[in-house]
């Protein structure tokens, strides 16, 4: 994204009343509420969706100087290092990048060819392609959903439907094998996918497995599904070169002082990453995902900062690598620092600073994903009632988006977990302008004393967090069983 010049992080130490006026609705001045203030998160933020850290990529210098400017907060707070080096949870990849000047994609039809330029795409396909004057099959989307097979072999042409995230979840039940699927998707102009990825061992996720191309240049998907066109495609996709890189998660702990309880770990988390430099734009990621990740920092800094410390420990944890696909929050589930069994909650910030949600403004309020599946949403609501902030079920998202974060890593080992969130869909959502001085700070700040008040609830409480007995939960009650 473009960006200002970025300030400096305000001191934590700031006057009562400067804090007290940062609340709005009802007011708390309990001493954890007061230690979070909004200006200090606007500081945070300047800073890591700048374009000093050119959009944070998985991997980038960018990323890496987030991961330091964390880690010095971790410091300053006093929280325990609790990496396989120091505040970082190193870890060995291998990332593969394709070099996208031999890309080429054009498209012949009605006696036209059209050259599709590579920041009109976003590829979907791991290893190399090569097609030379491809024959095109259009169909409509329900129909190849049905009757996958009448493509097999040949290019498919779709055009996605308006709601993008259910048509991925089709695609995933997609039993069709055509030698390439291009998706056409008018939502924009460009594409955002990365170039590269982490390579990672077993079978690729469903959504790798077919080769597929996302198209947004107009003309070419016009002539590609014009029925009567006879269209054909030629295209060169660039093989993978791989190099090796150490990621690294970033983790400080709070340790309890009950001695029995200190031994058992709540989390608090978020992704630090974003998508870097696309088509020559910084995208920062202010409120995907720099809004977490602040407030992760902030709400640290507040409960460390306490004369009493929680019974349990917390855990305050970023992560690489979720919009390469939840990497770096797997990664931990793999090889969690703190025993997966004595860690009895997760709650995973994400897009908690932007109050223009898609379906209307969202001041003072909040969404969980998961809302019926785990107790912690009865703790949640009683905290934000605290500071006048609602949490809320969303009738359609709060189940459709629970795995769409770093909380399903954590699910799925059976640790109650859920991503709490503002705006579920807002107007920039990766996109180049998700710009901090876009955020609501006033706001932000009143969410971030819900959750701290909330972490502070489940940390104290000899009864921690339980899976419920409902349908879409029921995986991750059976995965919890097996960790007693």
């Amino acid at each position: 994204m473009r960006f200002r010049a970025a300030s400096l992080p305000a001191a934590a130490a700031v006057s009562l009343a400067l804090l007290a006026s940062n609340g709005a609705g009802a007011q708390s001045t309990d001493p954890v509420s007061t230690g979070i203030s909004a200006q200090s998160l606007r500081g945070h933020l300047s800073f890591l969706a700048s374009d000093l850290l050119e959009g944070r990529a998985t991997p980038s210098r960018g990323q890496d100087l987030a991961a330091e400017y964390i880690a010095a907060q971790f410091r300053r707070a006093g929280l325990e290092p609790a990496g396989n080096d120091g505040y970082f949870q190193v870890s060995d990849w291998k990332y593969a990048e394709r070099d996208m000047r031999q890309f080429a994609f054009t498209v012949q039809a009605g006696g036209k060819t059209l050259n599709v330029p590579a920041s009109a795409v976003d590829l979907r396909v791991r290893e190399a392609v090569s097609l030379k004057d491809a024959a095109v099959v259009t169909m409509p989307w329900l129909e190849a959903m049905k009757d996958a097979a009448r493509a097999d072999g040949k290019l498919l042409v779709l055009t996605m439907p308006a709601d993008r995230r259910a048509a991925y979840g089709d695609l995933q039940k997609f039993t069709g094998k055509p030698a390439l699927l291009v998706l056409v998707d008018g939502s924009r102009t460009q594409g955002s996918a990365a170039n590269g990825w982490l390579v990672e061992e077993g079978p690729p996720r469903p959504r790798d497995a077919m080769r597929s191309v996302v198209l947004y240049d107009a003309q070419a998907a016009a002539a590609l599904t014009d029925t009567g066109a006879d269209a054909r495609v030629t295209l060169n996709v660039p093989g993978p070169v791989e190099r090796a890189v150490k990621l690294r998660n970033v983790v400080g702990v709070l340790r309890g002082s009950d001695p029995t309880l200190k031994d058992t770990y709540v989390m608090l988390t978020s992704h630090y990453d974003h998508l870097g430099i696309r088509n020559g734009d910084i995208y920062n990621g202010a409120n995907d995902d720099g809004s977490g990740t602040v407030s992760v920092i902030e709400i640290a800094s507040s409960l460390a900062a306490q004369k009493t410390r929680p019974k349990r420990s917390i855990v305050f944890m970023t992560f690489f690598g979720e919009e390469l696909g939840l990497v770096g929050s797997r990664y931990y589930g793999k090889h969690p620092l703190f025993p997966i069994k004595d860690t009895v909650a997760d709650i995973n910030l994400e897009q908690i600073g932007r109050t223009d949600d898609s379906e209307g403004a969202r001041v003072n309020a909040a969404n969980l994903t998961g809302f019926d599946y785990t107790s912690i949403s009865d703790t949640l609501q009683r905290a934000g009632k605290k500071v006048g902030v609602k949490l809320v079920k969303h009738p359609v998202n709060s189940d459709r988006y629970f795995a769409q974060s770093d909380n399903q890593s954590l699910a799925d080992a059976g640790v109650p977990a859920h991503t709490l969130s503002v705006a579920y869909e807002f107007p920039d959502y990766h996109g180049k302008d998700d710009d901090w001085d876009k955020i609501d700070y006033e706001n932000m700040a009143r969410i971030d004393r819900m959750v701290a008040l909330g972490l502070l609830d489940i940390a104290n409480n000899r009864k921690a967090p339980a899976w419920s007995a409902v349908p879409n939960a029921a995986k991750y009650l059976e995965a919890a069983k097996k960790l007693k």
